[in-house]
């Protein structure tokens, strides 16, 4: 593939395509019991590009829970969603699940399964 040439003479990669959207994103959350799972889903589900969100509580300690956080969008902005998560008190401690692009693929089952 030939790159285009600035008028500096350096070589220019083609134009990349346009940024692929995040469709699906599966969080596992440490936060406080306070706010409580409804205020965090309704926080989390008036952010741009969300068009809704799932939250289970999986674990119940004496100050904290563990949730996971499941979103889907049409294009999902990550930093909006981690500084909501944060700005109620939540940490990320992982992101257990992604899907990008026009469609969202489900993962197929195989024989390991």
């Amino acid at each position: 593939m030939a790159f285009d040439t600035t008028s500096a003479g350096k070589p220019e990669p083609p134009s990349s395509p346009a940024r692929p959207t995040l469709r699906r994103l599966v969080l596992d959350v440490l936060k406080p019991h306070e706010p409580n799972i409804l205020a965090i889903a309704k926080a989390l589900a008036v952010l741009p590009g969300v068009d809704g969100v799932d939250i289970t509580v999986y674990e119940i300690d004496a100050k904290v829970e563990n949730v996971k956080i499941t979103l889907e969008g049409t294009d999902l902005e990550f930093a909006r969603i981690r500084n909501v998560i944060h700005d109620m008190g939540g940490a990320i401690h992982s992101i257990d699940k992604v899907s990008t692009g026009r469609v969202i693929v489900e993962e197929a089952p195989t024989p390991q399964d």
